[in-house]
Parts: C-alpha cells; sequence; structure tokens
C-alpha cells in the first residue's frame, strides 16, 4: 500500500463526507489533497517509511477569509475522523507537524518558497531552493472546486523560466566538471579518503540534478534523488544506472572512465536542447557558452559558477 493511494482512499471515506456535511457552505471553496514533505507525497514510500509521519490523512487547504471563519471548526472535525483506516494509523513524529491538516493557502507556499504566490522575478526564482519547489508540487489535489490552491500550483509546476534554468545548468555543469572532472583524481592520487570520496559524492550529486534540469523536473530532497531520476524521459535511466555502478566501483581507473562517459552524454543532450554547441568534453567549458545565451542581463552578469538555491 502506498501512502497517497491510502490518504486518497481515506479522504474518499471520510474527509468528502465531512466536508458535505458539516461544512456545505465551503463544499466548493476546500482545496484537499497530499503535498508537501514525506516520501508518501513523491510516491516514495516503503515499509520503512512506515516508522514515523505516514498513514490516513490529508490536507485541508483554505484561504485566508475562510481560514478565519471555520478554521478552527474544521480542524476540529478534522481531528475527530477514526486514526486507523485499512489496519493503518499515523505515527506522529516530534518533527512532523504541519504534514496534513488544515492550512491556510498562503501560508503553506510562504513554508515553501517564501511567499503566497509563483515569483515573476528571474532572480526571486533562482533564490528559491529546487527541493522547495519538489516538494511543494509533488504528491495529489484530490478536489480543488475553487481553484485557488491548484492555480498556484500550476504556476510552479509550468517551471522555470528559461534563463533561470540556462543559469542552473551553467553552474551545474561548473560544479560537476570541478569536482568529477578535475578534483576526484587528484584527491585520489594524493590519497585523501574524505576529500576523494566528497567529490565523488558531490559529482553524482551534480549530475543528477542536471537531469533534472534539462528534463525540466524539479530535483527533490537528497533522500529520494537516485529514486526520482531514474523516471525522467532523457538520461535518466542509464543517470541512474551509472551512478549506481560509479559508487560500487573500486578500481579508480574504472571510475574515471565512467565519469566521462556520463558527461559524455551530458555534452550531446546539451548539444541536442541547443544549450551549447561546443564540442569538449570537460564539462567546464560548456559552462560558458549555456551562460552566454541567457537573454536576462542581471542572471548573465553573475558568476558562471552560482547554480542558485
Amino acid at each position: 500500500m502506498k501512502g497517497l493511494e491510502l490518504c486518497d482512499a481515506y479522504f474518499q471515506a471520510y474527509g468528502l463526507p465531512m466536508i458535505e456535511n458539516g461544512f456545505g457552505e465551503l463544499k466548493g471553496r476546500i482545496a484537499a489533497g497530499l503535498v508537501g514533505q514525506g516520501s508518501d507525497c513523491f510516491g516514495f514510500d516503503d515499509e520503512i517509511s512506515r516508522d514515523h509521519d505516514w498513514g490516513p490523512g490529508f490536507c485541508l487547504w483554505l484561504d485566508k477569509s475562510d481560514y478565519a471563519a471555520a478554521g478552527d471548526r474544521l480542524r476540529a472535525a478534522y481531528e475527530a475522523l477514526p486514526r486507523r483506516f485499512r489496519e493503518y494509523t499515523r505515527i506522529k513524529s516530534d518533527w512532523g507537524s504541519n504534514r496534513v491538516g488544515v492550512m491556510k493557502i498562503n501560508e503553506f507556499y510562504e513554508t515553501y518558497i517564501g511567499r503566497a504566490n509563483a515569483p515573476e522575478d528571474p532572480l526571486t526564482w533562482l533564490r528559491i531552493p529546487e527541493e522547495n519547489l519538489a516538494a511543494c508540487t509533488n504528491g495529489r489535489v484530490f478536489i480543488d472546486a475553487y481553484g485557488q490552491f491548484s492555480s498556484i500550483r500550476k504556476a510552479l509546476l509550468d517551471y522555470y523560466p528559461e534563463d533561470v534554468r540556462r543559469k542552473r545548468i551553467a553552474g551545474r555543469l561548473m560544479s560537476a566538471a570541478q569536482s568529477g572532472q578535475y578534483n576526484f583524481a587528484r584527491c585520489v592520487r594524493r590519497n585523501t579518503a574524505f576529500a576523494s570520496r566528497y567529490a565523488l559524492i558531490h559529482f553524482c550529486d551534480d549530475i543528477i540534478r542536471l537531469a533534472f534540469l534539462l528534463n525540466r523536473r524539479y530535483c527533490p530532497f537528497y533522500k529520494w534523488r537516485q529514486s526520482a531520476v531514474r523516471s525522467l524521459p532523457r538520461l535518466g535511466a542509464s543517470t541512474s544506472e551509472s551512478i549506481q555502478q560509479l559508487l560500487r566501483d573500486m578500481d579508480t581507473h574504472q571510475m574515471e572512465s565512467r565519469i566521462e562517459q556520463i558527461c559524455s552524454r551530458f555534452v550531446s543532450e546539451l548539444r541536442r536542447q541547443g544549450l551549447s554547441d561546443g564540442t569538449s568534453g570537460f564539462l567546464l567549458d560548456h559552462g560558458p557558452i549555456v551562460q552566454a545565451r541567457i537573454l536576462d542581463e542581471r542572471l548573465r552578469q553573475l558568476p558562471v559558477w552560482y547554480a542558485g538555491a
């Protein structure tokens, strides 16, 4: 049983009747669903996930005026719902508050992106942590006749403005080249265990983030990145498999060769998308090319190494 399916069924069995029978005046104004933090919102939950903040539950989102008028009453009704459903009970941790229950629409989005609506300015987009954007656009909205919650969600799901995407790509290319193609081998030769392993993990993280950027999808929290990258249509499966093999390799020369193979695939994708016309296999050489094609002067003048939050 996946948590998202369980919560959807729980809402249909108890949440919807609660709204229809006790909050008829708000029936068309309440948005409900499961979105936010937690592996269940991404669909990556498993048996291990069930030890905390997993189980039957859902979110109810209201605008400010409706929350002021009925928020407390709706919260009391929600908390009175059966805690056990289909043999599962939600176990709440000390750090798992506000994952389900009654919320204001503006406060929900402010928690993740620092504002009540999708940003309009490219620099504002660039400063929002990417995993926060992934967290507030995941999961599923069960009902939203009013549409306020979903309209903000759609604006975020429409993805970064292209100049912001290019700026993030440029910075990640620089970082991946530095950590994987340059520093990893040097740290190995110096026999610095921490630095070499850090460089390797840093490279893998940069490559996963690049894959998401090239697929126009937000990269989630690090625990779910390798699972999530697998599903991407471009470079997804090959990236996940290559990283798995790279982290299991023991032979340094084999690892260096695998890093170059990964980078070669990404260069081909950059060229396919018209982001770079360079032919170098060194990702560092493509960062300035991608950045030079940014139209927004403010973004174009930022250091090429900067990839955003």
